[in-house]
């Protein structure tokens, strides 16, 4: 191609995001790049936040969805075969920079082999190396050439192993609730002031819903016998997670619990719920900033669980006791996120009003710590890249 073809081509850069969250987060950061480069083309692996905002997707982002070392291995060969297809095309394409949103066993080994080839290569959400698999920094090293943090505890691992770094807060903290929150959403909600609501947070994955919608349906069952008159929401981020929830409600006939499906709206279903029952994962940060106290909750292949058990850095799995540094918020795993166990939990909780005030409290000081201009950040972190990626003269 000549210089003059390849100057008249618009400045193209590769995304891939692989759940929900990175869907949001990128969708984030190409507000941020745009702001700086109107003009910039992305294409790659995105969902409809990414979308929206004008990513060309390649292939969709459920095509990530999946968790856990085991249940990852039926996929593992498309997947494999996928990353190979992507980063030819990328190559092709002659994308300069490459940003991987999270989803770190697919998008590190995308980025080790793209940068390789000479694409520079960005890393969005930091690999929770501080929790477990602290081994990662030195395969990171070798893909990234700059990793974005969300939490301001991370630099520094970062900056030890020689990786540029830079902190850009979470956008959630930007939204995050205040005082007059739960009567603002409960109304738009149209629900009581004094009725107890219970959020139920399977997951954003169809595996997740495979493994947590029974659960999560047996739970609201014993609830609404101890509580008849609690309302239940559960707030689902994509079609098939919701097809799989209405499904488990027919196989579990529970078509006569008060419950109310929803396709998005987590934001508002957690600002007014008084107690949420979240599966541990970004959700559970969410819950936080939205002030709803909850009772965390996971299960996995008991494979995976025993693998991820011997690398386990901490005691705690969610991110309200990562950023407390102590267990604040109750975790419930594997054999312990029994259905009575979530319901007698989740009801302790509500019944316990000074608890939920003390969580609130801090909860509402997560948002002063990770406050952050995440757009603008994330932007001109990706614009240095494109400028080290092409640069002048």
């Amino acid at each position: 191609m000549s210089e003059r073809a390849a100057a008249s081509r618009p400045l193209t850069l590769g995304i891939v995001a692989g759940e929900a969250s990175g869907d949001a987060l990128g969708a984030t950061l190409i507000a941020g790049v745009r702001a700086r480069h109107p003009g910039v083309r992305f294409v790659g692996i995105a969902g409809p936040r990414m979308q929206a905002a004008g990513c060309e997707a390649w292939y969709p982002l459920e095509s990530l969805a999946v968790r856990g070392f085991v249940e990852v291995l039926g996929q593992l060969p498309g997947l494999v075969s996928m990353r190979r297809a992507l980063g030819r095309r990328l190559v092709a394409e002659g994308v300069p920079v490459f940003i991987g949103v999270d989803a770190p066993d697919f998008n590190l080994g995308l980025e080790a082999r793209l940068k390789r080839r000479g694409l520079r290569t960005v890393h969005f959400v930091s690999p929770s190396v501080w929790a477990w698999r602290r081994e990662r920094i030195a395969r990171i090293a070798r893909a990234v050439d700059h990793m974005l943090a969300l939490f301001p505890f991370e630099p520094p691992l970062y900056a030890a192993a020689g990786i540029p770094v830079t902190f850009v807060g979470h956008p959630l903290a930007q939204r995050a609730a205040t005082p007059a929150s739960r009567r603002l959403a409960r109304e738009q909600l149209e629900l009581g002031p004094a009725q107890p609501v219970f959020a139920l947070l399977p997951g954003s994955r169809a595996s997740e819903l495979d493994m947590h919608g029974d659960l999560l349906l047996d739970a609201a069952s014993l609830l609404h016998l101890a509580r008849p008159e609690a309302r239940f929401l559960v707030p689902l981020a994509t079609r098939s997670t919701r097809d799989r929830f209405l499904a488990a409600i027919a196989r579990r006939d529970c078509g006569r619990l008060p419950l109310t499906v929803l396709y998005g709206h987590a934001s508002e279903v957690l600002r007014a719920a008084d107690v949420g029952i979240v599966a541990s994962g970004t959700a559970t940060l969410e819950a936080a900033l939205a002030r709803c106290p909850h009772v965390v909750f996971y299960r996995v292949h008991p494979l995976t669980a025993r693998i991820v058990g011997r690398k386990l850095l901490l005691p705690w799995v969610s991110l309200p006791n990562v950023i407390a540094g102590r267990f604040v918020v109750p975790e419930l795993l594997q054999d312990h996120a029994s259905a009575a166990n979530l319901a007698q939990a989740a009801l302790n909780l509500y019944d316990d009003t000074d608890t939920r005030r003390r969580l609130e409290a801090l909860f509402s000081g997560f948002a002063a710590a990770l406050a952050a201009d995440t757009a603008t950040l994330a932007g001109a972190a990706v614009s240095g890249e494109i400028a080290r990626a092409r640069p002048c003269g």
